[in-house]
Formats: structure tokens, C-alpha cells, sequence
């Protein structure tokens, strides 16, 4: 029990300033990742070694992961990792890594158009 006297903090029973957003945006991100179901809790513990409780309150929005978890979320999934970039105001290496992903895929697909175009003649 706390006594009612000495200093009151403005906002007692508030969370820090970003802290439900960023629960709620790695949730989102696993979600769209992972999807809902149990085998994506599953994954997600093996990709961090977390406890399945903890895990589940990643994916409610209740809590965001601390950061072993996050960077270990970051190693497995491009979503955690572009949110992660987006929250620090990194919006020119999310753009980066689009980019790259982009020529990729163009030189790939390049390729299979020369192929087929080498095999029809």
C-alpha cells in the first residue's frame, strides 16, 4: 500500500509515452508475418527462446519484447525489422532495404525472360 503523502507523478497509472505503441505495432507485425494460430506462437518462441506467455502478450499487444527478443525478431522477420525502423525514424533504411529486395526480384525476373527468350528461338 502506498501512503497518500509526498509527490504525485502526472500520469500515474499511464504507461510511458510509445509503449503501447510499440506492443501494438510488433504485434501487428507478427501477425502479419506469422499470422494468429499457435503454431505462430510456436515459431516465434523458437526464434527468440521465449516462454509461450511472454510470446502471447507480444502478439495480444500487451507487452513488446525486450531487447534480446526484439533484435532475435528482427533476425527472422523482415516485418519486426521494418517496424523496429520505421518506430526509430529510419524511414531511409526500410527504403534501402525495399530497394534492394526490388532489383532482386528484377534481376531474377530479367533472367527468366532472357531464358525463355533464348529458348524460343
Amino acid at each position: 500500500m502506498l501512503l497518500k503523502k509526498g509527490k504525485t507523478f502526472p500520469g500515474g497509472n499511464e504507461q510511458p509515452p510509445g509503449e503501447t505503441d510499440y506492443a501494438g505495432m510488433i504485434s501487428l507485425a507478427l501477425q502479419k508475418q506469422l499470422g494468429t494460430s499457435h503454431q505462430a506462437i510456436k515459431t516465434a518462441m523458437r526464434w527468440t527462446g521465449a516462454g509461450e506467455r511472454t510470446v502471447k502478450n507480444w502478439f495480444s499487444g500487451a507487452h513488446g519484447p525486450s531487447g534480446e527478443h526484439l533484435i532475435a525478431l528482427a533476425r527472422h522477420s523482415d516485418e519486426v525489422l521494418n517496424i523496429f525502423l520505421m518506430m526509430a525514424d529510419r524511414r531511409i533504411a526500410v527504403a534501402r532495404i525495399k530497394i534492394a529486395e526490388a532489383r532482386t526480384k528484377l534481376a531474377d525476373d530479367l533472367e527468366t525472360v532472357e531464358m525463355l527468350l533464348a529458348d524460343g528461338t
